[in-house]
């Protein structure tokens, strides 16, 4: 997706000019990729205001996932939060995507390092449906990939982690050259863990399955919203873990992120899922998301931050 300029970037304090905002090429997190960020959305809704969804949650992973990495944000959760706010405003936009993002700058080079700056942004951009508009309403084609998701001996999974991204990145890029919208990862076991980007839910006999957190997949804010909202249907929601073959067999299977939102898959493997369309409990659970974070659906307030 190609990014469209804008006016106002945030950085380490501060509103500046879009084409100032520029990094030296001997930048630490460039060459080592320790860094943490965040993907957050903001929408215009029903009532034609601007609420950004799940913003503090969001914040709150940006600071854990930081610690995680041992890098100490300048700034407190009030003031990136602010920041996020303030970029929105600035830019006059009603409905964006947000990044904030802690890295670190240049001046040092060396893996133990603990002498480079530690720089923080919120950069806010339009992006429209991340598996597209096709995809998100007729289902996506997907590939098991080879790439495995790291282990919790290796890899710190609960943590948005610049370079740990690669992986994902490796992934999605054979699955695009292959002719696939989106790869799926697996974990050390062969079980079923998430996609490049996204967590990954099946259906089977009405009952939703996905992932536990205590495997190797990201502790999904849109995913957690989504099990909140099933549950809310009447849907029995399973955390656990399944197969290849019990994905295969699914009755459904979608993806959730805030890229992503919430995207039906209508084919894994050359197999088609269910009646190789969207299904019935997605379309329920993507009606109802959408109408939480952009209609008038107001029973969760305390997830909207209108600006």
């Amino acid at each position: 997706m190609k990014i469209q300029k804008l006016d106002k970037i945030w950085i380490d304090g501060g509103l500046i000019d879009w084409d100032d905002a520029t990094e030296h090429v001997l930048c630490h997190t460039l060459h080592y990729g320790l860094g943490v960020f965040e993907g957050i959305r903001a929408y215009k809704r029903g009532n034609g205001k601007t609420a950004i969804f799940r913003l503090q949650e969001h914040i709150d992973r940006l600071f854990e996932s930081a610690l995680i990495c041992t890098i100490d944000i300048p700034y407190t959760r009030k003031e990136v939060i602010d920041a996020c706010i303030e970029v929105l405003r600035a830019n006059k936009m009603d409905s964006a995507y947000l990044r904030p993002i802690a890295y670190l700058g240049s001046g040092v080079l060396g893996l133990g390092s603990l002498d480079a700056p530690i720089r923080t942004a919120v950069v806010a951009f339009e992006w429209g449906a991340y598996l597209g508009e096709k995809g998100l309403n007729e289902g996506i084609r997907c590939v098991v990939s080879g790439y495995r998701r790291g282990t919790a001996d290796s890899f710190m999974s609960k943590g948005k982690i610049n370079g740990q991204y690669v992986t994902s990145i490796l992934a999605k890029r054979l699955a695009l050259k292959s002719g696939f919208d989106e790869a799926i990862l697996l974990d050390s076991e062969g079980m079923v863990a998430e996609g490049s980007g996204e967590n990954l839910f099946i259906v089977k006999d009405g009952t939703i399955y996905t992932a536990p957190t205590s495997a190797a997949v990201l502790a999904g804010i849109t995913r957690d919203t989504l099990i909140q909202l099933a549950r809310e249907e009447n849907y029995e929601v399973v955390e656990r873990k399944f197969t290849v073959d019990q994905m295969y067999c699914a009755d459904e299977v979608f993806m959730t992120g805030t890229a992503a939102e919430v995207t039906p898959v209508r084919e894994i493997d050359h197999r088609r899922i269910g009646s190789g369309k969207a299904g019935e409990v997605t379309k329920k659970l993507q009606k109802r998301y959408f109408n939480v974070v952009k209609g008038t659906d107001d029973g969760h307030e305390n997830w909207l931050t209108y600006i």
